[in-house]
């Protein structure tokens, strides 16, 4: 855009409206209410596949769905996953595998949110959210450990102190997933072939009829 671009965004920022390109708000809108004179901060409506802020999955039973095989991070064009995989204990597993993931971070200053871990992944462990908008404070914040990335008790991605969640962003998470692949079959069009998920169960298909 150049430098007279940026002057043209910086005098709509001091204007009347006080309104922000969505270029340079990430996605936000702020409007004025001239009544109340409070500052309204709404957010854009998001694709249906939105490439998200990443969540660690549980079964339906509790159990991690990670099993530490490292193939996200092998895919990953960014390196920025590291995930170490560990022996479960026999009395008391953590997945339903041999393995599990012990260590899995995500360094969201390098993520390009491609997706490519969660095509990746034989899982479905890892899944993205319809949640971008998160800024860190320190360089230790933007990198997500185990702890921070998997679904709480009820199956439903945590809700840091940095990251800005709204109403139905930690929705459908694994909606990337659902989509259905024939593959070349017409018996298996529409067939779900995915396993549950801790507080949802086995999600539906995407509906294809809209």
């Amino acid at each position: 855009m150049g430098y007279l671009g940026g002057f043209i965004v910086t005098l709509r920022q001091r204007g009347e409206k006080n309104r922000v390109t969505t270029q340079y708000s990430g996605g936000r809108v702020f409007r004025r209410n001239k009544k109340r004179a409070v500052k309204m901060d709404e957010k854009l409506d998001k694709p249906e596949r939105m490439h998200g802020r990443h969540v660690l999955n549980r079964y339906e039973d509790g159990m991690e769905k990670c099993i530490g095989c490292e193939l996200c991070a092998a895919v990953c064009p960014a390196k920025c996953i590291h995930v170490r995989g560990a022996d479960n204990n026999p009395t008391n597993p953590t997945s339903p595998g041999e393995r599990f993931g012990w260590i899995y971070e995500i360094n969201y200053l390098r993520c390009i949110h491609c997706d490519l871990c969660v095509e990746a992944c034989p899982t479905e462990a890892i899944t993205e959210t319809k949640m971008f908008e998160f800024s860190f404070t320190n360089r230790k914040d933007a990198i997500y450990t185990k702890d921070e990335l998997l679904v709480d008790n009820s199956g439903k991605p945590q809700q840091l102190a940095w990251e800005d969640w709204r109403e139905g962003e930690d929705q459908n998470t694994s909606g990337w997933m659902r989509a259905t692949a024939a593959s070349g079959d017409a018996n298996f069009v529409g067939v779900v072939s995915w396993s549950g998920e801790l507080g949802h169960g086995v999600r539906p298909a995407e509906d294809k009829s809209e």
